[in-house]
């Protein structure tokens, strides 16, 4: 994706030229000089593609093809917030969230980074980025009390807010949720809707992962006397995650998988890190620097090929 021809030309060269002499390429800044675009490719049956070329790309902004500047798909470092329910329907699940997350760090590669968050009647997240899988696995939750609410969007936004810095690394957050969002829980708290996340997303560049979880509570419930089969459904319904999860994953260029009581969680978290590790990096120079929001849409030449990225990013100002 990119403006003119000779951008991707001189791109080339200094790349070239770089890799001659053993150094790294410059940081490849998103937010003022080039859009990034990273996308993950799976076939027919899922199985994540990863021998593609840049010839098989192809990126429209508002439906105009863009020249892409830059291609690359070796793995790229991540800084990763994980956003892990501790609300009263997850109590009894404490065990499958360790040991998935024991999964997930250990797979970070070596520039990866990564903080452990949690969402109940608080939203906490860890102190700092840390490669080492103690420190992160210290950082799962130790407790769920069982009348904690499900703060899904006011969690997801404190975790954009860990972004604060100014790293070049990409930021992906990962969160694990088995219910709807709750809303606010006190007048002092801003109200945070799944539109609000996924603006956020758009604009800070921020690729979020959901897995939905359909967990089992503890607690027996019956269907009250009298209730017909709309009010079945939807006792039904609301112990099932937020679908609006899925959404705000798909407009981010993240994926959502769902998955079921006694389901293995560990594998799930596993083929989020995997993927991560297996994405296409796309660039491309906004045609218009207007500060607007524009939709881009990622085309894959070859066939039986489905490729997956974010829907659309904000264009710099002039």
């Amino acid at each position: 994706m990119t403006r003119f021809l000779t951008c991707a030309t001189l791109v080339t060269s200094v790349m070239a030229a770089l890799g001659a002499t053993g150094q790294q390429p410059p940081a490849f800044h998103g937010g003022n000089e080039a859009v990034r675009v990273f996308v993950t490719v799976t076939d027919r049956d899922g199985r994540l593609v990863t021998t593609l070329s840049q010839s098989n790309f192809e990126v429209r902004d508002e439906g105009k093809p863009q020249p892409i500047t830059q291609f690359d798909n070796k793995p790229q470092p991540i800084r990763l917030i994980v956003m892990l329910d501790v609300s009263g329907s997850m109590e009894g699940n404490l065990p499958l969230l360790r040991a998935a997350g024991a999964q997930l760090f250990g797979r970070l590669l070596q520039d990866d980074v990564a903080r452990v968050g949690a969402f109940g009647h608080e939203v906490t997240i860890s102190p700092e980025f840390t490669h080492d899988p103690e420190a992160l696995s210290a950082a799962m939750p130790d407790a769920i009390a069982p009348d904690a609410p499900t703060p899904l969007w006011r969690a997801i936004d404190q975790a954009i807010d860990g972004f604060k810095d100014r790293e070049d690394k990409r930021k992906v957050i990962l969160v694990l949720s088995d219910g709807k969002d709750s809303g606010p829980t006190s007048f002092r708290q801003r109200v945070v809707s799944q539109a609000d996340v996924i603006d956020r997303g758009r604009r800070e560049d921020v690729m979020i992962y959901g897995v939905g979880m359909r967990s089992r509570s503890r607690n027996t419930r019956t269907m009250p006397p009298g209730m017909g089969p709309g009010g079945l459904q939807a006792m039904l319904l609301a112990d099932m995650p937020d679908p609006g999860l899925a959404r705000v994953a798909e407009e981010t260029g993240g994926g959502y998988t769902e998955i079921r009581f006694g389901q293995d969680l560990g594998a799930a978290f596993a083929a989020v890190a995997d993927e991560l590790h297996t994405q296409y990096l796309l660039g491309f120079a906004p045609p218009r620097r207007d500060g607007k929001v524009h939709e881009i849409n990622v085309r894959v030449a070859q066939g039986g090929m489905k490729p997956r990225a974010r829907k659309s990013y904000v264009a710099p100002k002039a």
